[in-house]
């Protein structure tokens, strides 16, 4: 903490790591949006805010995040290491916990359809597409690894 005068310091503002990490998980985003027109050629703008999909936009921001604060501040760096465990958590989470829910969703909405004729009329279904398979949390990953090099070797 700054002393009363003094200037405060530059390190609290966000740097490089947190604007590509931004940055990567806004265009995967965007990726998922523009190939859902493409596939079913009429736009979803859901797509631009769901959860869930090839690739995960979450997995790549946060091995971009923890990538770029690797190279920067080093590996073996107590910054790193924090960074390294959050990333490992939502990914964990992305893969694990919301992929279950998701699962869980399907099902509470084929009960619903099958065993109540007059379901009420502002029900509404459970969001299916939560979570991602292990495969589309990889592919994150990779994508968010390769791009802070990327943008490390630019840099």
């Amino acid at each position: 903490m700054a002393a009363p005068g003094s200037t405060p310091s530059t390190e609290a503002a966000p740097t490089g790591p947190f604007w590509l990490a931004l940055i990567l998980g806004t265009l995967v985003q965007g990726f998922k949006g523009v190939s859902y027109f493409v596939a079913h050629h009429r736009w979803n703008f859901r797509r631009f805010f769901e959860t869930g999909g090839m690739p995960s936009s979450h997995a790549a921001a946060v091995s971009a995040l923890s990538t770029a604060v690797g190279l920067e501040a080093g590996f073996g760096s107590l910054l790193f290491g924090v960074t390294l465990y959050f990333s490992l958590i939502v990914m964990y989470d992305a893969a694990g916990l919301r992929r279950a829910a998701g699962r869980q969703a399907v099902i509470l909405n084929r009960l619903i359809e099958e065993h109540f004729a007059h379901a009420e009329a502002d029900t509404h279904r459970l969001m299916e597409l939560l979570g991602h398979t292990p495969l589309e949390v990889a592919a994150g990953a990779l994508l968010g690894v390769s791009s802070a090099l990327a943008w490390s070797w630019i840099h």
